[in-house]
């Protein structure tokens, strides 16, 4: 186990930020992830628990009514806003408040501890700037820590405090252990809660198994949650990888930010807040082409409603069954690595819409046959795992052959 402080703030030394700087895809010209038309405007007050730090409320300038917010807890050791600063100017610039709290990350402060000045912190702005705030309209989310704290901290705003009686979200990526969420708590949060998770295909720091295990123990409706994992993809030369610092706006600002992170921001909080139909489609999409379609040659997204371990517990830096973990007990989930024998799964079997594939093998060459041995689908990709999506395609039995080994798969 590394050290949790050392490995953590490394991620988040850097306090310049850079440009849009992708190589190869401009910023979205229209639709979810293309910037808003709102000029930004910053608000800011003392954090009334963490001397010498401040509270800030990126907001629309031109709009003098309460917005939809959304509170942010920040991954540990990420107390410099700047960080993140596309992704708050983002927000703003979509006619939304995002409110940014830091909070403490010494030793003598406690998990508990830390998620209760957040909430102090979220408090203290809704009350003191209620012409910008609204909290009938909310979103709760996070990344890292801040990932694993959003669901404890939205029960206790959605439940304590009834926020988000007209629309509320929790959209939580690169998970770590989630305090404050026992089973009773993840079993009843209010009808309305939509839910979004994501993780990187390659984060080596956050087990996936943090972030399956909430998914699955949430009592959230399946079509109001999905899973999304990230890969990561090369192309032209240049990487675009999906480890545990994206979003990072002070390291590379690219594709990967706007299509797999702000678009979703954007599609999630236009049907939360206003039941957008096509905003349902990217951001809960349960693998639609809007929501796993990236732009030109890289790797699709993957929605995975039957969330699956890649990587075995050892691969990461804070595996889910450490003892630090208070849900350490739902950590069962095998990754294929752990699997003796086993080289290449495809899940779900039979399957629905999307088709997973996961091996063991750094790049995949798949082709896909229908009965009559036809050829329907055929590329490569860089990294162990890809999915398929398998909408449109004739109910029946299909081979699929990766790297060569061919599977036979049901599709209903």
């Amino acid at each position: 186990m590394k050290n949790f402080a050392a490995t953590l703030m490394l991620l988040y030394s850097i306090n310049c930020f850079s440009q849009y700087a992708d190589p190869n895809y401009p910023i979205p010209a229209s639709g979810y992830g293309a910037d808003g038309t709102h000029a930004v405007a910053v608000e800011t007050f003392d954090n009334p628990n963490f001397a010498g730090h401040t509270v800030n409320i990126y907001h629309p300038a031109d709009i003098s009514t309460p917005v939809p917010t959304i509170f942010y807890s920040h991954a540990y050791g990420g107390t410099d806003p700047d960080n993140i600063i596309g992704m708050l100017n983002f927000v703003a610039k979509k006619g939304y408040a995002i409110v940014f709290v830091p909070y403490q990350t010494l030793a003598s402060t406690s998990t508990p501890e830390r998620y209760a000045n957040l909430i102090a912190g979220f408090r203290k702005a809704a009350q003191d700037y209620p012409n910008i705030i609204s909290t009938e309209k909310v979103g709760v989310m996070g990344h890292s820590f801040g990932g694993g704290a959003s669901f404890g901290i939205a029960h206790e705003l959605f439940t304590t405090d009834g926020w988000g009686t007209n629309g509320r979200f929790i959209y939580a990526l690169a998970e770590w252990y989630s305090y404050n969420a026992d089973n009773s708590i993840l079993s009843s949060f209010p009808d309305n809660t939509k839910v979004l998770i994501e993780v990187f295909a390659d984060d080596t720091t956050n087990d996936h198994r943090m972030a399956i295990d909430i998914f699955n123990n949430l009592n959230v409706a399946p079509s109001e949650k999905d899973f999304v994992m990230v890969p990561s993809s090369t192309v032209n030369g240049y990487n675009y990888q999906a480890v545990h610092n994206l979003p990072n706006t002070s390291a590379a600002f690219d594709a990967l930010d706007y299509y797999a992170y702000y678009r979703f921001i954007d599609a999630l909080a236009d049907y939360t807040f206003y039941g957008a139909p096509e905003g349902k489609d990217v951001a809960l999409g349960h693998g639609s082409a809007a929501q796993v379609t990236m732009p030109g040659e890289m790797n699709p997204l993957q929605s995975i409603s039957a969330p699956y371990p890649i990587h075995p517990q050892s691969y990461y830096s804070f595996p889910c069954s450490y003892q630090d973990n208070p849900r350490a007990d739902y950590c069962t989930a095998a990754a294929i690595d752990d699997i003796a024998g086993t080289e290449v799964v495809l899940f779900p079997n039979p399957v629905n819409d999307v088709l997973n594939i996961s091996a063991t093998a750094p790049q995949l060459n798949v082709n896909v046959y229908n009965s009559l041995g036809q050829k329907i689908v055929g590329y490569s990709v860089q990294g162990n795992y890809t999915s398929i999506s398998m909408q449109g395609f004739a109910q029946g039995i299909y081979l699929v052959e990766v790297n060569g080994n061919t599977h036979k798969i049901l599709h209903n």
